[in-house]
C-alpha cells in the first residue's frame, strides 16, 4: 500500500532528485507537471521530463499551471499532497486547496533569507558564505509559509552559481528524505517564519551583467562568479572591446585607487578595480570567443582602461 498520493510540480536538478526521493519513498505520483523549456536556454540541468518518462509517470507541460485541465485534474486526483521543486511559477489557491494534508515547496536558501527568484545567485553576489535548501509549507504569499526542515551549505571565495547550485541540490535531496517520515505519519516540525524586510529578491537578467569597475574588487568578483556560465555572465568594456569575464581571482596586489584598467604581470592578465584592489583574469571570451589571456598579456604593451 503506497503510504501518500502526491503531485509533483518540478524543474531543473532540485526537482529530478527531489521527485527521485518521493519515488524511492514509495509515494504514488499520479502526475508530474513541469514547464517548458526556454529556447533562449541552453540545458546545462537534469530533465524532470525525462525523469517522469522513465519511470512511466504521467507528465503535463502547461503553459499556465492556473488555467486548463489542471485545476480540474488536482481537484479530481485529491492528492494528500502537493509538492513544488523548483516549479518555475507560484502555486495559487485553488491548486494548494487541492492538497488534503499540505503544499509543500522546496527552496534553494535558508528561509526567511533570500526569498523570490535567483536565491543562489543573488546570495553569492551579496558575498554570502553559506545558503542552503529549505523544505516549507506554501501559501499564496511566495516563499512564505511554515517551515519544515533545512539544511545548510557553504558558499566558498572561489565558488561560481553552478558549483553551488549543485550543492543545494544535495542539501534538498537530504532535507526531503529525512522529512519524508514525519510528513506522512504526520509528526513533521512546523514552525512559523518571519517574514524578514529586505529579504525578497526578483528575477534576474542577461543586463544585470555588467561590471561597476569602480566597485571594489571583491564585489566585482562576486558578480563574476554569481552569473558564471552557464547564466549570461559578467560582461564590461575592455579598451574598445566588449568582454565577458567568466572567471576571477583575488589577490593581494594593490594598486593606487583610481581608473580601472587591464594590466599585464608575471604572464597574466589583471584587473585592477576602482578600491585600489586587483583581481587575476582567469578566464574571459571577446565577440570571436574564448580569449587567450597568457597571448593577450604578453602582447600587451600598455594598460587598457576598463568601463
Amino acid at each position: 500500500m503506497s503510504p501518500g498520493r502526491a503531485v509533483v510540480f518540478a524543474y531543473h536538478d532540485v526537482g529530478v532528485r527531489c521527485l527521485k526521493a518521493l519515488i524511492s519513498a514509495g509515494l504514488d505520483i499520479p502526475l508530474v507537471v513541469t514547464v517548458p523549456d526556454d529556447p533562449q536556454e541552453t540545458p546545462w540541468f537534469g530533465s524532470v521530463a525525462a525523469t517522469a518518462a522513465d519511470y512511466g509517470l504521467r507528465l503535463l507541460t502547461p503553459r499556465d499551471a492556473h488555467t486548463g485541465e489542471l485545476p480540474g485534474l488536482l481537484a479530481q486526483l485529491r492528492p494528500d499532497f502537493i509538492f513544488s521543486f523548483y516549479y518555475r511559477a507560484l502555486l495559487g489557491a485553488p491548486l494548494l486547496q487541492c492538497a488534503r494534508r499540505g503544499a509543500l515547496n522546496m527552496h534553494g536558501s535558508l528561509l526567511p533569507r533570500y526569498r523570490g527568484r535567483a536565491a543562489v545567485n543573488w546570495a553569492i553576489l551579496r558575498g554570502e558564505h553559506q545558503t542552503g535548501a529549505t523544505l516549507h509549507y506554501m501559501v499564496e504569499r511566495a516563499d512564505a509559509g511554515d517551515i519544515v526542515d533545512a539544511q545548510a551549505v557553504p558558499i566558498l571565495l572561489d565558488d561560481d552559481a553552478r558549483e553551488v547550485y549543485a550543492k543545494v541540490t544535495v542539501a534538498a535531496e537530504s532535507v526531503l528524505a529525512r522529512s519524508l517520515p514525519g510528513l506522512l505519519a504526520g509528526t513533521a516540525a512546523r514552525r512559523p517564519q518571519p517574514i524578514v524586510p529586505g529579504e525578497y529578491f526578483g528575477r534576474r537578467t542577461p543586463a544585470d551583467g555588467r561590471i561597476d569597475w569602480a566597485a571594489g574588487a571583491l564585489a566585482v568578483h562576486n558578480l563574476v562568479r554569481a552569473v558564471a556560465p552557464p547564466f549570461p555572465g559578467a560582461f564590461g568594456q575592455v579598451g574598445a572591446e566588449r568582454w565577458q569575464i567568466h572567471r576571477t581571482r583575488l589577490t593581494g596586489r594593490r594598486v593606487a585607487a583610481g581608473a580601472p584598467q587591464l594590466f599585464a604581470a608575471e604572464g597574466a592578465c589583471h584587473l585592477a578595480c576602482g578600491d585600489g584592489g586587483v583581481l587575476r583574469l582567469l578566464a574571459a571570451a571577446d565577440p570571436h570567443g574564448p580569449i587567450d589571456l597568457a597571448a593577450r598579456a604578453a602582447h600587451l604593451a600598455q594598460p587598457l582602461p576598463l568601463s
